[in-house]
C-alpha cells in the first residue's frame, strides 16, 4: 500500500510540483484553464512554467432535481452542454425538470463567469492542446465535465493534470482525456484536503488576482522551472529598473543605441564593442524582456570585459510584446535576429568580426534557427536557461556551430528539455549544469558561473577577428 510523503505545503507549491511533469507540453499552442475556485492557484504555477496563456473552465454541475448532488450533465460557457443520457434517463427526469435545473444554474454560471472574466471572452480553443487543470481528483466528475466541455469548444488535445488523485483515476477519466498528469496517487485517499499542509479556501479575490497576473504576463517573460516563482519559466526576466550604463569601453570603443529596420519594423539595439574585440556576440532575449534585461545586461559586461563586442537588441516592438503568439514564433523571431546578424556585419565598428550568438530562455530557439540559416558565418552559440527545443528538430538537425546550453540545476522541466534538444542538434554541443541554479539564476553567483562559461565557449571557438567567418554573406 502506498501513502503519500509529506503533503503539498499549499496549492502554489503543488503547481510548481505539478509543471515539472508538463515541460514537454510548453509551447504557442498550449493553453492552460482552471477549474475555479482551487484549481486557479495551482494552474498559474502551470500556466508560468509553460508560458502559456491562463483561462478558467467556469462549469455548472446539472443535478437530479430531488438529488442535486447527482450529476445528470454539466454546462459550461458558450452555451456548451454535456448531459449523461444515461442517469437522465434512470432517475426519469423529464424534458421540462431539466430545462428548469438548466436555467438555473446557467444564470450562476454566467455571474461567476462575468465575476472571474468580466468582458473579456473566453479563451479560443479551436485546435490548441488544452491542459486542464485542478487542486485535485476525488470523484472526478468535475474533471469529466471539464475535460468534456473544453473538447466541446474544440480543444485538439485534452490533458488533465492535477497533484493529487485516486490511485484508480486514469481507469475513471481515460477516456475524457488524451493524457493525464498527477504528481502522487496516493492510498488510501479519502479527500483531497488531506494532502495539503495549507488547504484554505481559495477566495474570489485571489482568484482575480491570479487571472489578472497571467494576463500581465509575469513580472518575467518566461516562466519558473517547472519552476521556482520567477514567475515566468521558460522566458526571461522581470522587467527590472535599467541600471545605470557603466563607463563604455576606452580607446577607440563603441557603446551606442542602434537602430534597426527589419522586415518593416523598426528595432532598438545596444552595440557595444570593445577596442580591439575579436568577435561580436548578438543576444536573443526571451518573452518578457528585451536590451534592458538585468541579467543579458550582466553577461554582456562580462563578455565585453573579456575583448568581446555585444549587441543586445529586442526581438519585438513594444506593441507586439503583449502577443503571446507571437513571443513564441521562433521562426518570426528567427527570421528577424538572422536579418539583424547580418546587419551588423556590415555596421561600422563590428564590420567582419566573426559572429556568436546567446540566447535566454525564448531566445535560444531564435539563436538556434539563425545559426541554421546563417551556417559557417556563425561561430558558436550559447543557450541560458534556454527553450533550444522549440526551434524544432528539423533546425537543430541543421546546426553546425559548437552550441554550448547552460541550465540550472533546479530549473528540471528546462533541463529535461535541453538534453533532449541536445540530442538532436547536427554539430557539437555541451551542456553543463549549474549548481543550485533555478530557472533565472537568481542564487547567489550562479549567473556568474554562467557568464563566465559563456565566455570560455566564445573564445574557444570564435576564430580571431582577421580570421574566417564574417557575418556579411
Amino acid at each position: 500500500m502506498h501513502v503519500t510523503g509529506t503533503p503539498f505545503t499549499d496549492r502554489a507549491e503543488a503547481g510548481r510540483r505539478l509543471a515539472g511533469r508538463l515541460g514537454h507540453l510548453a509551447g504557442p499552442g498550449t493553453v492552460v484553464v482552471a477549474l475555479p475556485r482551487g484549481g486557479v492557484p495551482v494552474a498559474a504555477e502551470v500556466a508560468a512554467a509553460l508560458g502559456a496563456p491562463l483561462d478558467i473552465c467556469v462549469i455548472r454541475k446539472l443535478g437530479v432535481p430531488y438529488q442535486p448532488e447527482l450529476g445528470m450533465g454539466a454546462i459550461g460557457e458558450d452555451g456548451v452542454r454535456v448531459l449523461n443520457e444515461q442517469v437522465i434517463r434512470l432517475a426519469g427526469v423529464g424534458d421540462g425538470q431539466l430545462a428548469q435545473v438548466e436555467r438555473r444554474e446557467r444564470a450562476e454560471l454566467e455571474r461567476r463567469a462575468l465575476r472571474y472574466r468580466g468582458d473579456r471572452p473566453a479563451a479560443d480553443l479551436r485546435g490548441r492542446t488544452v491542459v486542464v487543470v485542478d487542486d485535485g481528483v476525488a470523484t472526478g466528475s468535475t474533471a469529466r465535465a471539464a475535460c468534456r466541455i473544453v473538447r466541446a469548444r474544440g480543444a485538439a488535445r485534452v490533458v488533465l493534470a492535477v497533484p493529487v488523485a485516486p490511485r484508480d483515476w486514469t481507469e475513471r477519466l481515460s477516456e475524457v482525456a488524451d493524457e493525464l498528469v498527477c504528481v502522487d496517487t496516493p492510498s488510501p485517499f479519502f479527500a483531497i484536503g488531506e494532502f495539503y499542509a495549507d488547504f484554505t479556501q481559495t477566495g474570489d479575490e485571489e482568484v482575480l488576482r491570479l487571472l489578472a497576473e497571467a494576463r500581465r504576463g509575469p513580472p518575467d517573460g518566461e516562466p519558473p522551472n517547472g519552476e521556482p516563482h520567477d514567475r515566468q519559466p521558460h522566458d526571461d526576466e522581470p522587467p527590472d529598473e535599467e541600471p545605470p550604463d557603466e563607463e563604455p569601453p576606452g580607446g577607440d570603443g563603441i557603446d551606442r543605441e542602434l537602430p534597426l529596420a527589419v522586415a518593416g519594423v523598426r528595432l532598438t539595439g545596444r552595440l557595444t564593442v570593445p577596442a580591439g574585440a575579436r568577435a561580436a556576440v548578438v543576444f536573443a532575449h526571451g518573452s518578457g524582456s528585451g536590451r534592458r534585461s538585468p541579467r543579458n545586461r550582466h553577461v554582456a559586461r562580462h563578455l565585453n570585459r573579456r575583448g568581446l563586442g555585444t549587441l543586445l537588441f529586442d526581438l519585438l516592438t513594444e506593441a507586439e510584446e503583449p502577443d503571446r503568439r507571437k513571443v513564441f514564433d521562433v521562426a518570426l523571431l528567427g527570421s528577424r535576429l538572422t536579418a539583424v546578424a547580418e546587419e551588423l556585419g556590415r555596421t561600422e565598428g563590428a564590420r567582419g568580426l566573426p559572429l556568436g550568438l546567446f540566447g535566454a530562455s525564448t531566445g535560444a530557439a531564435a539563436a538556434l534557427y539563425t545559426a541554421a540559416e546563417l551556417g559557417p558565418a556563425v561561430g558558436a552559440v550559447v543557450s541560458r536557461g534556454g527553450r533550444p527545443d522549440l526551434a524544432g528538430p528539423d533546425v537543430l538537425a541543421r546546426v553546425d556551430a559548437p552550441t554550448l546550453l547552460v541550465v540550472g540545476a533546479l530549473d528540471t522541466a528546462v533541463l529535461d528539455l535541453n538534453r533532449r534538444a541536445l540530442a538532436r542538434l547536427g554539430g557539437a554541443g555541451e551542456l553543463v549544469v549549474v549548481p543550485r541554479a533555478s530557472h533565472l539564476f537568481e542564487e547567489p553567483g550562479t549567473l556568474d558561473q554562467a557568464a563566465e562559461l559563456a565566455g570560455d565557449w566564445f573564445l574557444r571557438h570564435l576564430p580571431p577577428a582577421d580570421g574566417p567567418g564574417p557575418v556579411d554573406r
